[in-house]
Parts: structure tokens; sequence; C-alpha cells
């Protein structure tokens, strides 16, 4: 009897220690499952934190301004501007959701940037193994230029989230080509990305490059590019995009008018350092140029020679170093040439294809030993010092703090005049006056007019050009009492020579602006405060 309850206890302990052996590999399975989570909160807390530490510039500004147009009138105005409408189109509804702080605004592209985090974590896994995905997804949520345009009120996030999930999709096809449904994600994903950025255009180089490359090789079912799937495809792309070609061409055929209004070919010429200049510039938001020239030199070449020669030697069947390695090589290099006849080499327009870099470092990393470990702590060890970079705001230099400044100060019948379009398109969105914004446009020497025209960003304000330009200070109404003037803060002054009469009561610097207040002591009886 007693050796029978034994038996029975050593049963009920086997199968109780057998039950939690297994609740034990089922919980490490599941934290398994979830390898993503913490690299996304990573993306998430780096994309969030500072988001609202530097002032609105420009750019933002001009796509806060595009968001306020109705529906046909933003159709429009995008088809005069430099860019597709789709991003503003989604900013509009964002901000009726959710208004127009800043932190709302940039929240719109801080989540993509999370999102491309995600999308390049999972392309990972589908080209190579978790611990490259894992990989992929910490380099990704650190690299610096990604995290700075998810802190941007500009389409480059989401670019990036169109055309990762338009390669993802493309590599799921290429696996299985029966699959149709994944060419259909394609085209909705490619179709988005050309109304988002016209730079989609060099992923098709991409991806039918890559297509060409499986296509020579031996493997059976491979010969995609003879696919009729893959023709058709991207025939419905085309078609989608027919309704925006029209509003393309007439873009190209004004592109002297983009130059004249220094929408286009503001960018300085490319040079020999231009190169490395660039891929510094994605990992350490630097452009490197006064570094000791063989780190300079060294350090990009070296990531290149990795890049290089990891697509050169893939012999795998569906050659994901290769088409790693064409995303971020063939735009950069296609763009480098192009602009030693027009300059367009531009961090920001490039970013997206950065974003290969980190995955296929992850897919090196992931099979090398010691070196692929040190060249993993050599990359994310730039990229901190490159986040470190990108946060270092100056909270006193700031545009916001001059036209605040104005703000506090203005008095009705106030006139605000600025001198540069860009001060214009930053300055619209922190004004809580009542005051007509006016933008400064003087003749050239020659009599030449500055006003900007109907193209670029000149398209939203040139409706309105009859109040808002001014030729000269001396056309403002001869009731005018007291004048703010925004101007660059360096020499010389953009509004010299002044009127005879002005005199300045008080100024503001921030942001690299000067806000200037003067009284016109000339104005008609009874003389302005500060006169006298």
């Amino acid at each position: 009897m007693r050796r029978s309850v034994l038996r029975q206890h050593e049963k009920t302990s086997a199968l109780a220690s057998f039950a939690q052996q297994m609740c034990s590999w089922q919980g490490v399975a599941v934290l398994g499952r979830l390898w993503w989570v913490p690299i996304l909160a990573l993306a998430m807390a780096l994309r969030l934190y500072h988001l609202t530490s530097a002032a609105i510039w420009g750019d933002e500004g001009s796509s806060l301004l595009l968001s306020e147009y109705a529906l046909d009138d933003l159709w429009f105005h995008a088809a005069h501007d430099v860019h597709p409408p789709l991003y503003f189109f989604m900013l509009r509804s964002w901000i009726e959701c959710f208004g127009d702080s800043i932190w709302s605004i940039r929240s719109m592209s801080a989540l993509p940037g999370v999102v491309v985090v995600g999308l390049g974590a999972w392309l990972a896994r589908q080209l190579s193994t978790r611990r490259a995905a894992v990989l992929a997804g910490v380099m990704l949520a650190l690299l610096p230029t990604a995290v700075r345009y998810s802190q941007e009120v500009r389409m480059y996030s989401l670019l990036g989230v169109w055309l990762l999930g338009a390669t993802l999709a493309l590599v799921y096809w290429a696996r299985q080509p029966e699959r149709t449904r994944y060419l259909a994600a394609y085209v909705l994903l490619m179709s988005a990305g050309f109304y988002t950025h016209y730079f989609t255009a060099l992923c098709v180089l991409v991806h039918w490059a890559y297509i060409g490359l499986l296509s020579t090789s031996r493997a059976p079912g491979l010969r995609l590019i003879a696919r009729p799937a893959w023709w058709v495809a991207n025939g419905v792309i085309v078609l989608l995009y027919l309704p925006w070609l029209p509003n393309l061409l007439d873009l190209v055929q004004h592109v002297e008018q983009l130059k004249v209004g220094g929408d286009i070919g503001w960018e300085e010429p490319v040079n020999l350092l231009s190169l490395p200049s660039m891929i510094w510039q994605f990992v350490l938001q630097d452009e490197g140029v006064g570094f000791w020239p063989p780190l300079f030199w060294g350090f990009a070449l070296l990531l290149v020679a990795v890049v290089f020669f990891a697509g050169w030697r893939d012999r795998e069947r569906l050659r994901p170093a290769s088409l790693l390695a064409l995303f971020f090589l063939l735009p950069l290099l296609l763009v480098y040439a192009v602009s030693f006849i027009s300059p367009v080499f531009i961090e920001r327009y490039l970013t997206v294809y950065a974003l290969a870099l980190p995955i296929l470092l992850a897919l090196v990393i992931d099979r090398a030993s010691w070196l692929g470990a040190a060249l993993f702590v050599l990359f994310v060890g730039v990229e901190l010092v490159g986040l470190k970079n990108n946060f270092a705001v100056d909270e006193h230099d700031q545009f916001n703090v001059p036209v605040e400044f104005v703000n506090r100060n203005y008095q009705e019948d106030d006139r605000i005049v600025l001198s540069d379009m860009m001060w214009y398109l930053s300055y619209v969105y922190y004004d809580q006056t009542d005051a007509q914004l006016q933008l400064y446009t003087p003749p050239k020497p020659d009599g030449t007019p500055t006003r900007p025209n109907a193209y670029g960003f000149g398209t939203l304000v040139d409706q309105d050009g009859g109040r808002i330009y001014l030729d000269r200070l001396s056309a403002l109404p001869v009731d005018t009492r007291r004048v703010w003037l925004i101007s660059s803060n360096e020499a010389p002054d953009d509004f010299a020579p002044l009127p005879q009469g002005w005199r300045e009561l008080s100024r503001q610097d921030g942001g690299g602006a000067r806000a200037r207040l003067f009284v016109l002591c000339n104005a008609p009886a009874p003389q302005p405060e500060g006169c006298r």
C-alpha cells in the first residue's frame, strides 16, 4: 500500500514538473515571438524625443500652408509645387482630426517612422534569420537620418513606408510568384509612393534591376521578368498615375521658373567629397568634411565596400544582399551622377534609400564572427553620436522666439514685412496677430523683378500677391506708424537702405532671424511714440 502511494506521488510530481517545464518553454516561445516589441518601443522613444524642440522651418511651413487648401485647390497648388499631393491630403485630414500643434503635426511623421523600422526588420526576417532581423531593427531604430526625417512635417518617413512595404511585397511575390495578391499589394504601395515623391522612380529602377538579376539565375521559377503578371502590375501602376501625369509634365516645362524661385537648383554642385559626405550625413548628421582625411574616406569606403562585396558575392536563391545593395547604391550613385549636371544630391531626397544600409549590414554581421561584432559596434557607435547631433537643439536659437516677441508687442495697424520666402513660410505658423504679412520683393539693380512666380513655393502666395508683395518700403501706406521687419540676423541687412525717418525701437534674434520694430517719425501727426 505504501509503495503504491509513493509511486502515485512520483507520477504526480513528474507530471507537475513536466507541466511546469512546458509552461516555461511556452513563455519563452511567446517572448521569442515578441522580439520586435522592444525594437519598436526604442524606435518610438527616439522619434518622439525632442519632437517639439526645433522650430517649424520653411519646408514644414509650406506643408502646413498647402494642407489648408480645400481639396480641389490643394490638388492645383500641389501640381505647381515640387512634390505630389498625397502627403498633403493626409496631413489635411490629420489636422482636422488631431489639430495643428507641433506635437500633432510632427507625430504624423513619427508614427510612419516607427512603421518603417518594423517593415525593415520584417524584410530582414524574410531575407535572413531572426537574429539578422533583430540587428536590422536596432540599427534602423537608431539610424540618425531616419530619426531626423521622422520629426519633420514632410513626406519622407511616409515614403519609407510605401517603398519598404513595396519591396517586402516584391520579395514575397518572388518567393511565391503564383500568389498575385502580393503583386496587388505591390501595385498599391508603389502607386502611393509615386503620389508622395517623384524619387519613387528610383525605386522602380531598383526593383527592375533586381527582377532582371533574378532572371539570370538558373534556379527554377525565377525568370520573373518574363511573367505577364509582372508587366501587368507595372502597367496598372502607370494607369493609376495617369491622372497626375499632366501635372508632372507641366512642372517639367516650368523648370526654369522653379530655378528662378529658388525651389530647385539651389544646391551646390557636387564634387569628389560629396559622396562620402552624404554617407556621413546618413549615419552621423555631419558632412564630415572637417574630419581627419583618412577617417573621412576610410569609414565611408568601408561601408560602401561591405555593401558592394556583400551584393557581389551573394549566391542565395533570392539574392537578398543584392536586393539591398541595389536599393542603397543604385539611387545614391545615379543621383550623384545626375547632380554633376543639375544638383539634386540632397540628403532628405535619399534618406529612404539609406534605410537599406543597416538592413544589409545586419545580414553581413549575422553571418560573420568577431569581425561582424566589430562592425556592429562601430556602426552603432557612430549612430549614437549622430543621434546626439540630431538632438543638439539650442532652445534659445529658435525662429519662434522672434515671432513670439512680435506677437507680444504687436499693436493694431502695425505692419509686418519679411525679407525672405523661407521666413514667411515659417512665420505664418507662429503668427497670432491680425496683420497682413508682406513679403519684401525689391527689384534687382537691373530692374528684374524678384517676386515669386506661380510655381514652387510661389504657388502658396501668388494668388494673393497684390496684398503680399512689397517691392519698396516706401510703398507702405502713408498712415503707417510702426513696422516690424523680419530678416536674417547676419550682415548685410536685407532691407538696407532704410527710408529716412525710421527709428528702431527694439529687436529680438532667434533661429538665425531678427525681428526689429521701427517707428516712422515722418508719419503724419500725431507723431508715434518713440519719435518724441
